[in-house]
């Protein structure tokens, strides 16, 4: 069947209007760095290879699944960072041995406090996770020892990830072959491509693969595929910095209770736009009302208070009221306008 007329939101399809026209200059890749399939597996070999005696100091507001797996490697601590509100200082009790995972949370953030506090803590490793901005003024000033950044959070390919280290200090290498889930998520992104384009493609088919590729991706610490690798050079992504970020402004022009201290600094491509609900019944009641409307918003990122979660509970009451729209480089002004006027019938507000 082909797609329902105005979806958005959901996984990436693959589009060659991404790539860079012939006058322009490709991205620079951080010097030094290594390419991974996924973010989790990347900081995941880091931790292998420091070997450090002390505990991983995870933020509040973190993807579970990612600490989870990475508890593996070293005992986590927790320190208290809410969305808009950045890191609480005095929660973050780290001493020598001790490896701190800093974040730009949403893209919004400048990382001067983490710089002062790196070099204030010259006996504690940061590793920045740059995942939602991964090109952005922060990323490239680093000061930190050690960064990283999943890549197909913003950018269209099916796998991927950068290790690098702003001071220069060795980066461990990807292990083994590639991933099978790159190939099944490539695959899906192509049909995705096909149903988009009105041909006889079943939505199941690609959902399928794209979901059989994310469980075999899973922490995986191997090399991105041959798909990823090649096309990173190629893609235009100041452009497609630049649309998603207009695209994130004119959304939050047309929402209620944006403020401008929300919208990050100057330089900075904010990840879409976050919605907190008055409590989870009304979030999970908007995600149902937005996908009704086909618009498919996720979440970032549940926490299971009585399963692995950081104990944090003002971390996991926004858990549960948050959403993010879905507005990226694939949007244009119909469907920004289509989705403030979805959001107002339900009389969401930020």
């Amino acid at each position: 069947m082909p797609p329902e007329v105005g979806e958005i939101g959901s996984e990436f399809h693959w589009d060659p209007a991404v790539l860079l026209s012939k006058e322009a200059t490709p991205p620079l890749l951080p010097a030094g760095h290594q390419l991974y399939a996924t973010g989790c597996g990347a900081m995941s070999a880091l931790l292998r290879r420091l070997a450090r005696p002390g505990r991983l100091h995870v933020p509040s507001f973190f993807c579970m699944g990612v600490a989870e797996a990475l508890s593996q490697d070293m005992p986590l601590a927790w320190y208290q960072h809410l969305p808009g509100d950045g890191p609480r200082w005095e929660t973050v009790h780290a001493g020598p041995g001790d490896v701190v995972l800093a974040q730009n949370l949403f893209g919004r953030e400048d990382g001067a406090g983490w710089r002062g506090w790196i070099d204030a803590h010259p006996d504690v490793t940061v590793l920045e996770d740059h995942s939602h901005d991964p090109f952005s003024p922060w990323a490239r000033s680093s000061t930190a020892p050690y960064a990283v950044a999943s890549l197909r959070k913003t950018l269209p390919v099916p796998d991927g990830a950068v290790l690098w280290s702003p001071r220069g200090l060795d980066v461990p290498a990807p292990a083994g072959p590639g991933n099978e889930g790159s190939d099944l998520k490539l695959t899906a992104m192509l049909l995705k491509a096909a149903w988009l384009d009105g041909r006889p493609v079943a939505k199941d088919t690609f959902r399928t693969l794209q979901q059989r590729g994310e469980q075999a991706l899973l922490g995986s610490d191997a090399p991105p595929g041959a798909f990823t690798s090649a096309v990173l050079p190629l893609l235009d992504i100041a452009g497609l910095r630049a649309a998603a970020t207009g695209n994130v402004r004119a959304l939050e022009s047309l929402l209620p209770g944006v403020s401008a201290g929300a919208r990050g600094p100057a330089g900075a491509a904010p990840f879409r736009v976050q919605l907190f609900c008055a409590d989870q019944v009304s979030r999970d009641e908007l995600l149902a009302h937005l996908a009704r409307h086909g618009i498919f918003a996720p979440v970032h990122w549940r926490q299971d208070r009585h399963g692995f979660s950081s104990g944090d509970d003002e971390a996991a009451d926004r858990a549960e009221r948050i959403l993010t729209l879905p507005v990226d480089h694939r949007c244009g002004p119909a469907e920004i306008s289509r989705m403030a006027g979805v959001l107002s019938a339900f009389g969401a507000r930020v």
